[in-house]
């Protein structure tokens, strides 16, 4: 290893050989700073810099390791190299020279480059020091204007590793909020989902909120700062008293989808209470339709657990809300108590969630719409759906309780009904 090269920043640690490169290169950015503070992650995320052949240095790389090959830039000569533990990011100098590029960089804790042959640490904007003192510092406002998104990056990046941002440089960023109107809504999103998962994201939601840089997707999200800000403390004391339920709280809503559900309950909140203007709002942003739907039933649920104590719900209205909030449920519960509703009350149905057996919360089918079209002699239809609606409601009213009793009421209904079918 280079004498005085820290651990975490050792070629050691390198999905590929130091061989590989040809001085002069440069670690740079995240990773860096990252060592410098002592922080490890299990997923490595390395940044290069080079005075030349960068993007043929990646292909190398790729071809010798058998990792995958990305263009990012042509232009810019920017390439990636997929790991299955990580990504690496070779990128040729802004301005032909080290100093040039980061120079060009957001935040002087970003500024900072390593040797990776010799161990040197170039800090020529005096990044450590800000590390020292917990501080995101802009290089300079041109910075920030050239990508607006770095706007956003300074609240995530403060909530990532517990820092302030200086005072001049939040003074810029609230004058230069408006500029987050030209980044792409994708980017935008990406930026905000850290936040939504960041434990220490709220506080930062909120400050950017008041800052300006959300007015732009969520007008009205000011309003309900007291909710938001008791989410967390909220999903902390639910998880302690029902292990069960906290863990489902960083969940996905599936596979392919990575927002955890509570970040999910958080983005409902930032979002309007109309149902509908929410759902413009969160399309504008491009989520997934799951993430939209779980977080407008959340919103269309929440009011009605306010308006009427739970223990007077009938067994049909908590059925219909178990089946519309699906999976997101843990996550109503927390908003419940976050707006005020007491556990005990709450107690109700997160018992019935939590026995898989319970037939209000997890209903089975007694019987399937082929099993009713070949008792009944009926074709196939859209109003069998409705037929099985029938039979599961009589069954959650405890009505009925057999195979046999389902479809003795599916045959009195259409007898009763026969423009049912």
């Amino acid at each position: 290893m280079p004498m005085n090269l820290p651990p975490a920043l050792s070629p050691e640690t390198w999905p590929f050989d130091l061989e590989l490169l040809t001085p002069p290169v440069y670690l740079v950015g995240g990773a860096v700073r990252d060592a410098l503070l002592g922080r490890r992650s299990h997923y490595f995320d390395l940044d290069f810099v080079m005075l030349a052949r960068a993007v043929k240095t990646a292909r190398k790389i790729a071809d010798r390791t058998k990792g995958g090959f990305v263009l990012l830039d042509a232009e810019r000569q920017i390439a990636r190299v997929v790991f299955a533990g990580g990504t690496v990011d070779f990128a040729q100098a802004f301005g032909g020279s080290l100093e040039g590029d980061l120079l060009r960089r957001d935040f002087r804790i970003n500024a900072i480059a390593c040797n990776p042959f010799t161990g040197e640490i170039i800090d020529p904007l005096d990044g450590q020091t800000d590390l020292r003192l917990g501080l995101l510092r802009m290089i300079s406002r041109s910075n920030l204007e050239d990508d607006p998104l770095r706007l956003l990056r300074a609240y995530r990046q403060a909530a990532q590793l517990g820092f302030a941002i200086e005072p001049e440089t939040q003074f810029a960023i609230r004058e230069l909020a408006p500029l987050l109107s030209r980044v792409a809504v994708e980017r935008v999103r990406t930026e905000l989902g850290y936040l939504l998962s960041n434990n220490n994201g709220v506080p930062w939601i909120c400050k950017g909120c008041e800052d300006g840089l959300f007015s732009i997707w969520f007008a009205s999200a000011i309003d309900r700062f007291d909710i938001l800000t008791k989410i967390d403390a909220c999903a902390a004391e639910l998880a302690a008293i029902y292990p069960e339920l906290g863990k489902e709280f960083g969940r996905s809503i599936r596979d392919t989808i990575k927002t955890p559900l509570l970040a999910i309950g958080k983005l409902a909140v930032l979002a309007n209470s109309d149902p509908t203007i929410a759902e413009t709002e969160l399309l504008r942003l491009k989520y997934s339709n799951a993430e939209i739907k779980s977080a407008i039933e959340l919103l269309k649920y929440l009011p009605q657990l306010q308006a009427q104590p739970i223990a007077e719900m009938s067994l049909r209205e908590q059925y219909f809300l178990f089946r519309d909030v699906g999976i997101v449920f843990p996550i109503l519960a927390v908003l419940a108590m976050a707006v005020g509703i007491a556990v005990e009350e709450i107690a109700l149905l997160i018992n019935r969630y939590l026995d898989v057996g319970d037939i209000v919360a997890h209903p089975t089918q007694l019987v399937s719409g082929n099993e009713l079209m070949e008792s009944l002699n009926i074709p196939r239809s859209p109003r069998i759906g409705q037929l099985l609606m029938e039979i599961q409601l009589a069954r959650v009213e405890g009505r009925i309780a057999t195979r046999e009793d389902a479809l003795k009421l599916a045959s009195d209904f259409v007898a009763v009904q026969p423009d049912l079918i």
